[in-house]
């Protein structure tokens, strides 16, 4: 360690710990964050040469692998040249933003990583922003230069035009640019240039991104940016260590939101080494530690010396944008898939998650037996579904609703920035759809390549339930992201789905003889021998109105022969929603039952006698 002669006449001399470097690698979704990590793990000895490792080593999720994407911030560390190198992957979607804000606290510079042929898009805006914000100097990696539409240098222009946007500083537009194939683990200096190792990157980072600085004097400073549990030492705190030095069996004090303070026995330390958690004696400024020993800690809590408690500025998320209803199950068929079914094990499990979820809120709801859930958007809430139903639970959810907010008494509602990518030839029809639902047109670039790339400011409301239309509409070519643009004035009413639903009337079960001449009526959720109940929506009907019809008739039996009566019925297959698509089709008078084995579209009231009363009422 060194110390700096660089303070100020006034102020406290800082030291430089040379030995680490922090550093996160962001980038919009899918262009190659964890791909790289993999790479630099591999060629800085992490792994034996004859070690099996899976494809995306850090996306140790099950829904992450499905999904192909990084859902949570995780750590893992490199050495090179004797220099240790925490790295952390963070997740390119905005709905998981919250990940990637209290994750930046913990670095001193980022890897930003670009895509040779898509270039700067919503999510690469948004990471790039945070990261500005906190003043973190920047790597620029341009990766994927081996696809054949591959334009690094329109690109790279691309993104200087983006950092000039985002009010970068003169030292932020001076950045390292590197150019890899993160697969082949290939890194060049020019595009066309020598292909080389991962070596140039690694020299990049020790140059580049600066070596912690901390007062030597200072008292224990640690911050807590993450949760983790072990089913040997409890709950870690995880964070990183701005001043000070932290030991095994060291008593310490940690500092809540309300300014409270409450002593602890740090009862084991962690580093991380590789992708491993490593127990050790003690941990010093600029280190990412997991320590055990607390019995109850938040993200966003400091953790000092209980002699001179000094708290650290707190996290600050960004305000959820989409909140929904989650209830218990109330279906006819409730208690019969799952394990966890009332509104106390509910409660218990939402509260759970916001421990460490910090970009989710939860409130109680009008009724005892529900809770009105808030966060970043479609796919978060999804994953949190996703989750909760494999781990046992039954539940019911409303369609995701957009959150207003009154200004100077005007009704304002969340607006997106929208990038749209397109073979030319749909360009008029996803405008048609995009102008329906109040998206204005902001800019229109034509590469040359037979795609344009659109991008428009849209309410948050016309999104939800577009994607399906989208892929439709563009025979499954188009690229669709979105990223959160402030609030604007209420845009009005915006049309929805257009189509009804086919609602089944009675419980039973569907039979293949009545699902045959429903099928002129629209499309089908159901195949036979699939249960049915009351009030639950088994189709899309192909008018705009819902009809309740009977998908449990049987065929009557006679004792007359015909020629033809054992003819094969011929079904179409049924059309099968996965999460997202049943929570973007859904109606406001209309619920998804959600239960480990099943998902199930139904009316919000069962009862066709009690809708038909509403609906007199309405």
């Amino acid at each position: 360690m060194t110390i700096s002669t660089e303070a100020a006449p006034n102020a406290p001399a800082t030291a430089v710990r040379e030995d680490v470097r922090n550093v996160a690698i962001i980038a919009h979704v899918d262009h190659g964050k964890t791909t790289l990590v993999d790479a630099m793990l591999w060629q800085s000895g992490v792994f034996r040469e004859n070690q099996e490792v899976v494809e995306r080593v850090m996306d140790s999720n099950d829904l992450e692998r499905e999904k192909g994407i990084t859902i949570l911030a995780k750590n893992t560390s490199v050495r090179y040249g004797g220099v240790k190198i925490n790295i952390v992957d963070t997740p390119g979607h905005a709905d998981f933003g919250g990940e990637v804000e209290r994750t930046l606290k913990m670095v001193d510079g980022v890897l930003l990583l670009v895509d040779a042929s898509e270039g700067p898009l919503p999510q690469t805006r948004f990471v790039l922003k945070k990261a500005l914000e906190l003043a973190l100097p920047p790597i620029v990696v341009i990766n994927k230069i081996d696809r054949s539409d591959a334009r690094p240098q329109e690109v790279l222009n691309e993104i200087y035009d983006l950092f000039i946007d985002l009010d970068a500083t003169e030292d932020q537009l001076d950045f390292p640019v590197l150019y890899t194939i993160a697969r082949d683990g290939v890194c060049r200096l020019t595009p066309d240039g020598e292909d080389h190792k991962l070596q140039p990157l690694f020299d990049a980072i020790l140059r580049a991104v600066p070596a912690p600085r901390y007062e030597p004097d200072h008292p224990l400073q640690a911050l807590v940016l993450n949760l983790d549990y072990s089913e040997f030492v409890g709950r870690l705190a995880v964070g990183r260590i701005v001043n000070g030095t932290v030991r095994a069996k060291d008593d310490v004090a940690r500092i809540t939101v309300d300014g409270e303070s409450d002593r602890a026995r740090v009862t084991y330390l962690y580093a991380f080494e590789g992708l491993e958690r490593t127990e050790v004696p003690e941990a010093g400024p600029g280190d990412i530690v997991a320590i055990a020993g607390f019995d109850d800690v938040h993200i966003g809590d400091t953790i000092t010396d209980p002699n001179d408690p000094r708290p650290l500025p707190r996290v600050h998320i960004d305000e959820p944008t989409v909140s929904m209803l989650f209830s218990i199950n109330t279906s006819p068929f409730a208690g019969q898939e799952g394990q966890w079914l009332t509104a106390r094990n509910l409660k218990d499990r939402l509260e759970r998650e916001v421990l460490t979820n910090v970009a989710l809120k939860v409130e109680p709801a009008e009724s005892r037996d529900a809770f009105k859930v808030s966060g970043r958007g479609e796919l978060q809430m999804a994953v949190l579904i996703e989750t909760m139903r494999r781990e046992g639970f039954e539940l019911t959810v409303s369609k995701p609703e957009v959150i207003t907010r009154e200004v100077d008494g005007q009704r304002y509602e969340p607006f997106e920035q929208l990038v749209v990518d397109c073979p030319e030839e749909y360009v008029g029809v996803v405008t048609q759809a995009l102008a329906s639902r109040k998206g204005r047109m902001t800019n229109m670039a034509n590469h040359g390549t037979g795609r344009v790339r659109l991008e428009f400011r849209i309410p948050s409301r016309g999104l939800i339930g577009f994607r399906n239309q989208f892929l439709t509409d563009t025979r499954g070519t188009g690229l669709l992201n979105h990223l959160f643009d402030g609030y604007g004035p209420w845009e009005g009413e915006i049309p929805h789905r257009t189509n009804g639903a086919l609602v089944a009337d009675r419980t039973g079960v569907a039979t293949g003889y009545a699902i045959e001449h429903l099928q002129d009526r629209g499309d089908l959720f159901i195949e036979p021998g699939d249960r049915v109940y009351e009030g639950m929506v088994v189709g899309e009907n192909s008018r705009e109105q819902d009809i309740d019809v009977n998908v449990t008739r049987e065929k009557k039996l006679t004792n007359i022969r015909s020629s033809t009566s054992d003819i094969a019925v011929q079904l179409l297959p049924a059309r099968k929603l996965s999460l997202e698509q049943a929570l973007e089709w859904m109606r406001d008078d209309e619920a998804l039952e959600v239960t480990p084995k099943s998902l199930r579209l139904r009316k919000r009231t069962l009862s066709q006698t009690d809708r038909a009363r509403e609906a007199r009422k309405g």
